[in-house]
């Protein structure tokens, strides 16, 4: 008879759609499950909501692809622990027992600018408008008959978690991403959330009393009900580990909880998340927090145009080759590789629509700068143009370079990564180590289930603290890049230059 797999699951509640994972207790993948489900139809542009039911839905789907998987119904395994990751900053409204009032609108809808910009003003803390606190407020404001209806407020993972356990728990960075956790009491600021009930008035139920609890890594966040069972198709009684954001959960999977260590994705939008010693003071327009599953500050850098000049650039080249067998990427790359890093003199400047966190609003024309007979090549257009995006990274790094962030180390993920060489060029640029990890590309679903063993662990009376446990789940190989002294200098002079031709195309645009 062979034996029975023992292990861990996560489910990620994502905006395309929901997976599952399921880990042996070394947290080696056995199988994974996907479920489906879309938008709301309809709806205006800038407006994006999804129904969740459909995530129960889905759920129960991914669980049935990930047994057929496996071999079937028949199939023995045992899990220990459960872990969730959803969508952060969305607005789920519901009844007192959990029933949902209307559909939640999602990290990416964008009708509630003002109220973002308003908050920010009056609490003196960055509140970007994918805030789920000003979701509500414009909630309160916009359907007030709504609003009067609501007794619970969380977000995608957090309804989830409710279904799976009938409580109202919340891992903590995903309730920062709801609104701003105080560093040292690891709960809702108190003093923040008292100034946000006088903006919003005393028709409602105040926010304190509508937000789930929330929990750190490893703290009790229920166990599966019967409900939660028969969704999942397993026995009741399984702990369930704190819900935390997409963010959180991919920087567990990234095995990152040390401050000064930074993870950097790279995609058609950019982001790097930065843990911090200490909290983030003041309002920068280009940083935003939130916190690591452990409550350790987050300051993050998103760009949301990220590589998408650079893929056009390839793509333009990659047309006109001579030989099509080869993917334009397969024959471009090696060429960016062997390019200068001053790419003999050529500037490239993405084309750039709405982004705020270096002050563009529309844009959207790509230029390129300091083209001659000589430099006009492949490799040099196409560095320049991922230097632009590194750049513009850097950029909105200022700010916590100059509260004195400790930056040790960079952990390299997404697109680029197909091209590791490029891990250099990174390294160079910021004049930080750069590792590219192998286990750290299962994505959120794995860092949802690495957050399931890390709470069996604690519920089982080990005493590890959470950087601890990360460095002891860190396993296959790793690729190491080191600044060197002759790049960064060349380098700190081409961003020079290309921070000059930035500052001179946006105010010729204004």
């Amino acid at each position: 008879m062979a034996s029975k797999t023992v292990g861990y699951l996560g489910i990620d509640v994502g905006t395309q759609g929901l997976s599952v994972v399921l880990t042996d207790e070394a947290m080696n993948v056995i199988a994974t499950g996907d479920g489906h489900y879309e938008m709301v139809p309809g709806l205006a542009a800038g407006c994006y909501e999804q129904s969740p039911e459909d995530w129960e839905k889905a759920t129960a789907a991914a669980m049935i692809d990930l047994r057929s998987k496996l071999g079937g119904d028949d199939v023995a395994f045992e899990v220990r622990g459960i872990g969730i990751s959803g969508q952060m900053h969305g607005e789920v409204l519901t009844d007192d027992a959990g029933n949902p009032l209307a559909p939640a609108r999602l990290w990416c809808d964008s009708r509630n600018d003002a109220e973002g910009e308003e908050l920010t003003a009056a609490l003196g803390v960055k509140m970007p408008k994918r805030i789920t606190a000003a979701r509500w407020l414009w909630t309160t404001r916009q359907r007030s008959e709504l609003a009067g209806q609501v007794r619970r407020l969380t977000t995608p993972g957090g309804w989830l978690a409710f279904r799976l356990t009938g409580e109202w728990n919340l891992g903590v960075g995903d309730a920062s991403g709801m609104f701003p956790i105080d560093s040292q009491t690891g709960n809702y600021d108190a003093r923040l959330l008292e100034q946000f009930e006088k903006i919003c008035g005393s028709t409602y139920r105040p926010l304190s009393q509508l937000l789930p609890n929330a929990r750190r890594a490893g703290e009790d966040a229920g166990s599966l009900n019967e409900i939660g069972a028969k969704i999942l198709g397993l026995p009741t009684g399984i702990p369930v580990a704190p819900a935390e954001g997409d963010q959180p959960a991919a920087m567990a999977g990234s095995l990152i909880g040390s401050a000064g260590v930074v993870s950097m994705s790279f995609g058609t939008s950019v982001c790097a998340n930065a843990v911090g010693d200490r909290p983030f003071q003041g309002v920068a327009r280009s940083i935003d927090h939130f916190c690591a599953a452990d409550g350790k500050p987050i300051n993050m850098v998103w760009l949301r145009n990220g590589t998408t000049y650079m893929n056009a650039v390839v793509e333009m080249f990659g047309r006109f080759a001579e030989s099509s067998e080869e993917s334009p990427f397969a024959r471009i790359m090696p060429l960016v590789v062997s390019a200068p890093d001053d790419c003999d003199g050529v500037l490239a400047l993405p084309f750039m629509d709405d982004e705020p966190g270096l002050g563009v609003g529309q844009g959207g024309k790509g230029i390129l700068w300091g083209l001659n007979e000589k430099n006009a090549t492949p490799g040099n257009i196409v560095k320049a143009a991922i230097l632009a995006t590194m750049f513009n990274l850097r950029m909105g790094s200022q700010p916590l370079d100059a509260q004195g962030f400790p930056r040790q180390e960079i952990v390299l993920s997404g697109g680029l990564t197909k091209t590791p060489e490029l891990g250099q060029l990174l390294s160079d640029v910021f004049n930080t180590p750069v590792v590219i990890l192998e286990s750290g590309q299962e994505g959120s679903a794995w860092g949802a289930a690495l957050l399931a063993k890390y709470r069996a662990v604690v519920r089982d009376g080990q005493t590890l603290e959470w950087s601890e446990f990360l460095s002891q789940n860190a396993a296959g190989s790793r690729i190491n890049f080191a600044p060197e002294a002759a790049n960064v200098a060349r380098l700190n002079l081409v961003y020079r230059s290309y921070c000059e031709m930035f500052e001179s195309v946006i105010q010729a645009t204004k």
